[in-house]
C-alpha cells in the first residue's frame, strides 16, 4: 500500500499525479487525510481522504508518500500521527519513503535523510537537504537513494510518480505505464 498524506494546502499535481501513476500500474494507494475527511490544497481544490492517516498501518514494502505544497508539508510535520507513520516508514527496512517539492525538507529537519545520500527538492530549498548531511542532485527530477524516492516539483511529478512505480513494480512495468500515458514521446 502506498499512502499518500494529505494536508491542508498539499500540492494538487504531486498527490494525484502520484495517485493517478501508481493505480495505473495496479499499485494500491490511499489518500490519508489530516485533520478529516476533506482536505483542500494549495489551489483550492479539495479532495476526500479514502482514509484518516491515524487509520495508516505499515506492512512490509509498504510506502508513505510526502507530496509537497508549504501548507501541506507543515500539516504533516504538526500532526503526531503523520509523523509518527513518516518515523515509522524511515525506520522499516522493509518499507519506503516518497518526499516532493519542499517535502523533502521536513525530512531533513526530522533528521531522517540519509547522511551522503542524493535527493532533490524544490530548487532554492536545497540548502536545507545539505545541512542535514545530503547531498542536492538539482540536476534531476527525481532520485532514489535506497528505500528513500524524492522529487523536484509539480513540473516533475510523472517522472516523479514513474520512478515509485519502477521501485515497487519494476522497469517493465514503468515503461508500460509511460507508454499508456504517452508520455516522453
Amino acid at each position: 500500500m502506498v499512502y499518500i498524506l494529505l494536508g491542508a494546502g498539499f500540492e494538487e499535481a504531486e498527490a494525484l499525479v502520484a495517485a493517478d501513476v501508481l493505480r495505473r500500474a495496479e499499485i494500491p494507494v490511499s489518500l490519508a487525510g489530516i485533520g478529516g475527511e476533506y482536505v483542500t490544497g494549495s489551489h483550492g481544490i479539495t479532495v476526500k481522504a479514502d482514509l484518516p492517516v491515524g487509520k495508516a498501518s505499515l506492512a512490509e514494502g509498504d510506502m508513505v508518500l510526502l507530496p509537497g505544497g508549504m501548507g501541506g508539508v507543515a500539516s504533516i510535520e504538526g500532526s503526531g500521527e503523520a509523523m509518527a507513520l513518516v518515523r515509522g516508514a524511515a525506520e522499516n527496512p522493509g518499507c519506503w519513503l516518497a518526499a516532493i517539492c519542499a517535502a523533502p525538507t521536513l525530512l531533513a529537519r526530522a533528521g531522517l535523510l540519509p547522511r551522503g545520500g542524493r535527493c532533490v527538492c524544490y530548487p532554492g530549498m536545497e540548502g536545507e537537504l545539505s545541512q542535514a548531511g545530503a547531498v542536492p542532485a538539482m540536476d534531476r527530477a527525481a532520485v532514489r537513494e535506497g528505500r528513500l524516492i524524492t522529487g523536484k516539483g509539480p513540473g516533475t511529478a510523472f517522472d516523479f510518480a514513474l520512478a515509485l512505480v519502477e521501485a515497487l513494480a519494476g522497469a517493465e512495468k514503468a515503461a508500460q505505464v509511460r507508454a499508456g500515458l504517452h508520455y516522453g514521446v
